[in-house]
């Protein structure tokens, strides 16, 4: 078999490696990614018995692991592994040819928590998802050790954990045990941040596998001791495809491609793939662009709770206190006059400075600061810089002209900021359209003090009016839409929005969109807080699978897509045919 080691970049510029074999010619492909501690050489007494004609297998490596760089057992958080494996899957299409459509993704354990929470966060629109034994919930035997965990990383922050696992855990297979025992390749190190984010990442996938669609093969061992079985069963239980298949190895431990049952797994798994390059199935979310799981979601978000109930008594002590003592918070003041979800929050959360009336109110600021989706949205921001920066370089070097719009910028804050480098702002121009008039005052006076009136215009437009949108004059060449779609349930307004901004971009040029397709505070927001209209702020989460449906079907093509530490804020980035 001809086999390859190579090596590709990842978005922060390591160079991690991977495994090739049988590319030269294949027109499909089987990608892998290896167990938590392992690397991309235990493969290869696997690959072998994974073979098919005219298909490709790559084996990745992760950072931390075998011979690619990095802290053994260490990265900044789970969601970069997950980040890296797309930046992975896109070289393999530039550097290989790889065709998503025609892939199957095979995952062991914690690579297949990986698998999952990237088929959950970045809709690819793969054939098929193999995950085997995934470590959704990894066994800690002792009781109480995630607590402990979590409080021994508040107070280190690079803490490492040592693993258990010797290879008899593992498998049933006497020399394959010796074997994993010998290998100096394999650390039994683990970040100990890394592992409470897997465990978070597991829950959060599980709670939300309805909105997945890509056909799933998985495997449970019966005699796992690594793993527990609760969360793989509740996975299964959830996953939003017909298409799905669980099968339980009798007897078999967790690393099942080394264990007695491997023949057995790997023809499952080679007819699975058969079926899936066969008959490619196509998105759910092209037939039906309002997901059922979350408009069921939102429906449910409208109706006011059983009273009285104990959840509903939480809700108003919740509301009576944001409306009293809350309002010594500058930012909850912000959010009561012109809405929680206005540009004018936003503009405050990207701040991020604590102020209020007296000591207690800076502190219940700095707290409301700090909230999971307000730091969610910070980090948006960060990802929104890198898109822009993307599509700049972009647009440079196609030479097209140097015109950005955002069609709802608020007051523009972020945009200044890039105006304002001047390595990234270089002879930009910049239209910042928003409805709120207020918004569009305080962006002009931030220009105004900044010296950028000259580049940056401020006008009054409504992001949903088709014609007004194609109709704008200079055309851009990148055209962004930062905030808004997660607003409203409806795709029909989306759908017009979208249709206007395809006709105003130059050809060749680029639109950046964001996405909410999870945030775990979705039912208290919509309990407590309320909108630019003074209504609850009700959101209907959008999975990307949606969203990335509603932008090609505009006309776009999307190409690349980041996202925050939490899973709950997208930034994506989509290109005009030239």
């Amino acid at each position: 078999m001809n086999s390859q080691r190579l090596q590709f970049t990842t978005d922060d510029g390591l160079s991690l490696h991977y495994k090739t074999w049988n590319v030269e010619g294949a027109k499909r492909a089987v990608v892998l990614l290896h167990r938590g501690h392992e690397h991309a050489d235990r493969w290869d007494t696997v690959v072998p018995s994974l073979t098919m004609p005219g298909t490709a297998i790559y084996a990745w490596e992760a950072r931390g692991h075998g011979q690619s760089p990095g802290r053994r057992g260490h990265a900044a958080g789970f969601m970069e592994y997950v980040r890296d494996l797309d930046t992975f899957f896109h070289h393999l299409q530039t550097a290989h040819g790889l065709v998503p459509e025609q892939t199957v993704v095979i995952a062991h354990s914690v690579g297949a928590v990986i698998a999952a929470t990237w088929v959950h966060d970045f809709a690819p629109r793969i054939a098929g998802l193999v995950l085997a034994t995934p470590a959704l919930e990894v066994n800690l035997i002792v009781p109480g050790a995630l607590t402990s965990i979590r409080a021994l990383q508040l107070l280190k922050s690079d803490a490492t954990i040592k693993s258990y696992v010797r290879g008899s855990w593992l498998t049933r297979d006497h020399s394959a045990a010796a074997i994993y025992d010998a290998d100096t390749s394999i650390s039994k190190d683990i970040s100990a941040k890394i592992l409470t984010e897997l465990f978070d990442t597991g829950k959060r996938v599980v709670s939300d596998a309805e909105v997945m669609d890509r056909p799933l093969l998985l495997f449970s061992a019966g005699a796992d001791k690594v793993v527990k079985r609760r969360a793989i069963d509740a996975l299964y239980d959830n996953y939003g495809s017909d298409q799905k298949v669980h099968l339980t190895l009798k007897g078999a431990r967790h690393a099942i491609f080394h264990d007695l049952c491997r023949n057995e797994v790997c023809g499952a798994i080679k007819r699975f793939a058969e079926r899936c390059f066969a008959s490619p199935t196509p998105p759910r979310l092209e037939a039906d662009l309002s997901h059922p799981a979350t408009t069921a979601e939102f429906n449910e978000l409208k109706k006011p709770l059983p009273s009285p109930s104990l959840k509903g008594l939480s809700f108003i002590m919740q509301r009576a206190s944001l409306g009293s003592l809350g309002k010594l918070s500058k930012g909850i003041r912000i959010g009561h006059a012109t809405g929680f979800d206005s540009g004018e929050s936003l503009d405050y959360v990207y701040e991020n400075k604590a102020r209020g009336d007296l000591l207690l109110g800076k502190v219940i600021d700095y707290f409301y600061l700090n909230a999971i989706g307000w730091r969610g949205i910070r980090q948006r921001r960060a990802c929104m810089n890198q898109a822009l920066r993307f599509a700049l370089q972009q647009v440079r070097s196609s030479n097209l002209p140097l015109q950005l719009m955002d069609v709802a910028g608020g007051a523009g804050r972020y945009l200044l900021d890039v105006l304002g480098d001047a390595e990234c702002g270089q002879d930009l121009r910049v239209l910042c359209r928003d409805w709120s008039e207020s918004a569009l005052a305080t962006g002009r006076a931030t220009a105004q003090q900044m010296g950028l009136t000259d580049r940056i215009e401020h006008v009054r437009g409504d992001a949903f009016d088709e014609n007004l949108l194609a109709s704008v004059q200079p055309k851009p060449s990148i055209a962004v839409v930062s905030g808004l779609y997660e607003l409203f349930p409806e795709n029909d307004k989306l759908h017009r929005s979208l249709r206007g901004i395809f006709s105003a971009v130059n050809p060749g040029g680029w639109i950046i969109y964001t996405g909410q397709p999870w945030h775990p505070q979705v039912e208290m927001i919509a309990r407590t807080l309320t909108n630019r209209d003074g209504q609850y702020w009700i959101m209907r989460r959008r999975p990307q699978g949606e969203m990335d449906a509603l932008v090609e079907a505009s006309g776009f093509k999307k190409q690349k897509q980041w996202i925050d530490d939490f899973g709950i804020f997208t930034v994506s980035i989509a290109r005009k045919p030239a």
